[in-house]
């Protein structure tokens, strides 16, 4: 090779590497979509040799200089950038944008207007999605929320049914009822709501015309069931304890390890619900209740049912069409959280007589769970367990899971 090459060389492998540095400098779309980021990092670089230089984000428009993004295992729908002087940007998967601006410290001006901004320390939160309370119990920050969606006797969660109790926070309504004045007259910051609100999106339009910004959490719609879980990271970055939130979310992830890395038993389950009106309520396949089957070691019964592309997570199906599918289960798990659930197998055959054919009622091996796990969002993990342990037939300590006699 010449010299002249060797020059010409050199200069191209700094030119390149020079690009990659500067591609380093924004946020990705999702914090941990190695896939998406690799893709965007290459037509960034490509944009800058045909032009010398990229288009800074809207960001870094406003004067935030980006640091990191938050590494994320398992959930989709949401990402954290953090951005230097203490600034945390959240975004939702609809495209919501929060920005945690840092205690004494001020929004940078030239912010985009549909980025909604919180200041540190986060307080008055109006929380609707009661799956994300025992997210805020475990990072011990109750004091952040001032306003309820549930009434004190509707929480399983004692950490809440205690502060509702103390007056620390009070009760504002259901997502399509708020109570407005209570909620305006309170400084509400922010109002968490769950997709239900989709029904009632006149709501949503009340509270900003009042100045309350809204969000929806997207935690129902994470494929795998510890992107559920996950959310308690969206949360800590939101009210500033990362770490309690790195700890929580560590210990469920422990637990999915030690169960998934035992063997697969096979053994099939059905879980369902008998509806007021005698239609048999089941998981579709893609739910993360099928999902959490199989990563205790099982197998759903149903596991061609539904669309997978569908948002739905439950099916009704006629009880005969429920016999044909699940009379040969080894395992029935009956799910509590809707009606209260039933104590025996007797209670159960009252609500549904065709049952008494089921193998698994008639070798005793119908299971029920308890009525608060719906909104235990932070025991995954241990409902995993609890799974896998009635599959290996070990009932002792289970949490969430009871056999019915």
């Amino acid at each position: 090779m010449t010299g002249r090459k060797k020059i010409t060389a050199i200069a191209c492998l700094l030119l390149a590497g020079l690009l990659g540095l500067g591609s380093c400098g924004s946020p990705s779309s999702r914090s941990q979509g190695v896939e998406a980021a690799g893709a965007e990092t290459v037509e960034i670089q490509a944009a800058a040799s045909e032009q010398g230089t990229r288009e800074p984000s809207a960001e870094e428009n406003a004067g935030l200089v980006y640091e990191s993004s938050m590494e994320l295992q398992y959930a989709e729908n949401f990402s954290v950038d953090y951005y230097q002087g203490g600034y945390t940007l959240l975004t939702i998967k609809d495209g919501t944008r929060i920005l945690t601006v840092p205690e004494g410290k001020e929004a940078p001006e030239g912010l985009e207007e549909d980025v909604l901004v919180l200041q540190q320390p986060v307080k008055n939160l109006y929380l609707v999605a009661s799956a994300s309370m025992d997210m805020f119990a475990a990072l011990d920050a109750l004091d952040t929320i001032r306003l309820s969606g549930q009434k004190e006797e509707g929480w399983y969660i004692e950490a809440a049914r205690e502060a509702m109790a103390a007056g620390d926070i009070l009760y504002a309504g259901k997502y399509n009822k708020p109570d407005y004045e209570l909620i305006v007259s309170e400084n509400c910051t922010l109002a968490i709501e769950n997709m239900m609100i989709s029904h009632s999106p006149e709501v949503i339009e009340m509270l900003e015309d009042f100045g309350i910004p809204v969000m929806i959490e997207y935690s129902s719609y994470e494929s795998h069931p510890l992107g559920r879980v996950e959310w308690i990271r969206f949360y800590g970055a939101l009210v500033g304890k990362e770490e309690e939130a790195e700890q929580a979310f560590a210990e469920q992830v422990q637990i999915l390890e030690e169960v998934t890395a035992q063997e697969k038993t096979g053994k099939t389950v059905a879980f369902f619900y008998i509806t007021s009106n005698g239609l048999v309520q089941v998981r579709q396949s893609s739910d993360y209740i099928p999902k959490m089957i199989e990563l205790a070691g099982g197998r759903y019964i149903f596991d061609q049912l539904g669309d997978p592309e569908s948002s739905r997570s439950t099916l009704n199906m006629q009880i005969e069409e429920f016999y044909n599918g699940a009379r040969d289960a080894d395992y029935l798990i009956y799910n509590s959280s809707i009606d209260g659930g039933v104590t025996t197998v007797e209670g159960l055959l009252e609500k549904c007589a065709l049952l008494e054919d089921f193998k698994t009622v008639q070798e005793g091996n119908v299971w029920c769970t308890t009525n608060d796990m719906y909104q235990q969002s932070m025991s995954i993990g241990y409902m995993i367990e609890d799974i896998h342990h009635m599959l290996q037939g070990e009932e002792e300590g289970m949490r969430y899971l009871f056999r019915l006699n």
